[in-house]
């Protein structure tokens, strides 16, 4: 296996599976230094290729909602890789299956030897975007189909894509490299100069409506006897959750900006405790990038029964609550203040899970996916 291409939104463009393509780029890197990698991304952050800091060539060559992927073939024509991989998310691509015509007239061609898509959202028939079925009913058109939960999976069998082609690789997971640091330090290497009082709860990455924070603002009305203080960190997308934060009454620290990945890790340190009260998009499986980055950081984790915390519920289902529950919220978050020790035991098997998740392996099982697609189509010719 000697090089790899990626299709995928890519830093400094503000995005999660930006930040989840550089993660799993490294690690492949580090996995095998002499393999090539280059990422044709999207236009939205320049148009000039460039090699970021890992030694990687970024080729911008397509638009966000593109219908018309010419220079990424033609970007691939010059730059020729064994296997194209997609990170598709339905906020890149859109709803039409125009990038997975693409990946198989690039096969055909013979610009490329396999093609893999990750799926990182699976809707189901109760979604309010039936269109997105045009994009999964075509998914049969690539070599593999990598998905990142049970239910994703079973999802794509239960609407007929081939069980044969699909492939699940959890998301990747880094353990979080400033644990032990003192509040203080990174406090300030955050930029923040508060005093934080009692425990410390936070909801790090993006803020939008469906991150539960006015669910949180309810349950505090519970906890008034309690002392701790809440970390909103990340940047917002929606001025009424701006609004809402300038209602919470407790001591807050806030952080209006966007965050890089290694930022995120230092508000997980920091906190005592991550609390995640999600909604989910109806009709949608996905996993969440945030909750790994949480638990690498190896803290009490409190979230809600949504699909995109399905492996919350699968290792730690104590620390879940339904969703829209801000009194089950309250109650929860009381009873970790008192059992903070035993609390911190039974995360242990969540804490299992991320070791087993890291980047490094996470890559190992892409690169071994990319030798079987390659190898097998060596193995068909000779035949």
């Amino acid at each position: 296996m000697k090089s790899v291409g990626f299709v995928t939104r890519y830093p400094p463009t503000h995005c999660g599976i930006a930040e989840y393509s550089r993660f799993l780029v490294s690690a492949l890197k580090s996995l095998n230094p002499k393999m090539k990698v280059t990422v044709f991304t999207t236009n939205e952050s320049g148009e000039e290729r460039y090699v970021d800091e890992i030694g990687v060539e970024v080729i911008p060559c397509f638009g966000r909602f593109e219908k018309d992927y010419s220079k990424l073939i033609d970007a691939v024509n010059e730059n020729r890789v064994e296997v194209l991989h997609v990170q598709h998310e339905y906020g890149i691509f859109g709803f039409g299956n125009d990038v997975l015509k693409t990946l198989k007239e690039l096969r055909e061609e013979k610009m490329v030897e396999a093609t893999v898509v990750t799926t990182h959202t699976v809707d189901h028939p109760y979604t309010a975007r039936p269109e997105v079925f045009e994009f999964q009913k075509s998914l049969d058109f690539v070599d593999a189909i990598v998905v990142h939960s049970d239910l994703q999976e079973f999802e794509l069998i239960t609407q007929g894509v081939d069980v044969k082609k699909l492939h699940q690789i959890p998301h990747g997971t880094l353990i979080n490299p400033y644990l032990g640091y003192t509040k203080q330090f990174l406090a300030k290497s955050l930029g923040l100069m508060e005093e934080f009082c009692g425990l410390v709860l936070a909801i790090p990455g993006f803020m939008r409506k469906d991150k539960g924070i006015d669910i949180l603002l309810e349950a505090l009305n519970y906890m008034k006897d309690l002392k701790f203080t809440v970390v909103l960190a990340g940047e917002p997308k929606d001025e009424s959750v701006r609004e809402l934060v300038e209602q919470f009454e407790s001591k807050t620290v806030l952080i209006e900006r966007y965050l890089s990945s290694d930022e995120i890790l230092r508000v997980v340190a920091l906190a005592d405790a991550i609390v995640l009260p999600y909604r989910d998009r109806r009709g949608a499986y996905a996993v969440s990038g945030i909750l790994h980055l949480s638990m690498g950081g190896l803290k009490p984790i409190i979230g809600s029964r949504a699909p995109r915390l399905v492996e919350l519920c699968q290792f730690a289902p104590l620390m879940t609550i339904p969703p829209n529950n801000a009194e089950e919220l309250a109650r929860r978050v009381r009873w970790l203040a008192n059992n903070y020790e035993f609390t911190v035991s039974y995360m242990s098997e969540l804490y299992a899970y991320a070791a087993r998740t890291q980047w490094i392996s996470v890559a190992h099982e892409h690169y071994r996916l990319y030798e079987e697609l390659t190898g097998r189509r060596e193995r068909y010719a000779v035949e």
